[in-house]
């Protein structure tokens, strides 16, 4: 087969969704040789980045001249019928990584979903993004062959919120790299202490600051934790900034905690292992995941995990973690106050972790995914 696949968010993205293209689409080209591939990528890119090398001979790279935002605009606001094909060339399956499908002259269609925020908890998302997916989403869903959801959750709602058939979607979940291991701190992890200023004992969490990520509780709970224990540690959150953020450093001075809660800002994957493997505790206490990675890496990295109980999340820790409703402050504060004072809840939690953590992989991704390919073009 030819098969096209819009490498765009791989490219344009450093978290989530591009972390989830980037691997599966480099896992994938090299799992079946046979089949040909080009890599769509709207508007022009850097030949020079790291994202434009080794990539092996049965792999094309397609960046096109016209900007992402202007496609955007022809596609999906002008509803132009200008085929993707004009770029990628004729192909037997176009697979559009990220929430909307651009017209196409006649290949078989592939579309991912990778959560449905903007109907779910609507005031989450960007009102202009919202509107925007809120109107596209759902045409893009009617034109394809095929749909993949990142979870069985996700699966879920497209059939409750938008009334898709069960049987036109497939579940294809994410992995987690092999960098993302138990392995004993080294001077590099030392470093990244040091630069980060983790100078004490220290609670993770990870996230883009989003109302979704549900922050501000995550704040409350630890400060209320704080006020009755005494506790030692720090709160820290990596992630840049999103949008509606404001409310949570208002949180912080609001309840004094000014020194003890460090935003760390964007950290790059490199960073990563090191950091989870520093955290005494991952708390995740998001409202709604498509999937999910950072309490995955954290439980593959060692580290005990606290998240919510809600959409994704208890599919993807199973019983590896200690779940909690997200809205409920007192819950995750003694949740999060039972695993720190017992050494014996930790360590069980670290070995279900690593053992459920395993359980998700990018070889075992790509071939789901390539199955789910040779489905579509077969007219499956």
């Amino acid at each position: 087969m030819h098969i096209a696949i819009d490498y765009t968010p791989a490219i344009r993205q450093q978290a989530g969704i591009g972390r989830l293209t980037r691997h599966l689409v480099r896992e994938l080209v090299q799992m079946e040789p046979r089949h040909r591939y080009t890599l769509f990528v709207a508007g022009p890119v850097d030949r020079r980045s790291a994202e434009w090398a080794g990539w092996p001979a049965n792999v094309r790279l397609r960046p096109t001249p016209i900007s992402e935002r202007l496609l955007t605009i022809l596609w999906h606001r002008l509803r132009l019928p200008l085929p993707v094909e004009w770029f990628t060339g004729s192909c037997d399956l176009f697979h559009s990584t990220d929430f909307v499908l651009p017209p196409t002259a006649g290949a078989r269609t592939l579309l991912t979903v990778h959560d449905l925020t903007f109907l779910r908890y609507p005031d989450c998302a960007h009102p202009a993004l919202r509107a925007y997916l809120q109107a596209v989403v759902p045409r893009s869903l009617a034109r394809a062959d095929r749909v993949v959801a990142d979870s069985q959750s996700t699966k879920q709602d497209l059939v409750e919120l938008l009334g898709l058939p069960a049987e036109k979607i497939a579940v294809v979940y994410g992995g987690i790299e092999p960098r993302f291991s138990p392995a004993d701190k080294t001077l590099k992890v030392s470093k990244t202490f040091r630069v980060l200023g983790l100078d004490q004992p220290y609670i993770l969490s990870v996230g883009t600051l989003e109302p979704r990520k549900n922050y501000a509780r995550l704040i409350r709970a630890y400060a209320r934790l704080c006020e009755a224990t005494g506790l030692p540690h720090l709160l820290a959150i990596a992630g840049g900034k999103g949008w509606l953020y404001d409310s949570v450093f208002a949180e912080v001075h609001r309840l004094g905690v000014e020194e003890r809660v460090r935003f760390l800002g964007f950290v790059n994957d490199a960073a990563l292992p090191a950091l989870y493997r520093g955290a005494e505790l991952f708390v995740f206490p998001s409202l709604y995941e498509g999937f999910g990675f950072p309490p995955l890496e954290a439980m593959a990295c060692g580290c005990p995990v606290v998240s919510s109980n809600s959409s994704s999340l208890p599919e993807v820790c199973g019983d590896a973690a200690i779940l909690v409703p997200p809205e409920d402050e007192q819950a995750l504060a003694d949740a999060m106050s039972g695993v720190l004072g017992n050494a014996g809840r930790r360590q069980a939690l670290r070995e279900r972790g690593l053992a459920q953590a395993a359980r998700f992989t990018w070889p075992a991704a790509a071939r789901r995914l390539l199955e789910e390919y040779e489905t579509v073009a077969q007219g499956g």
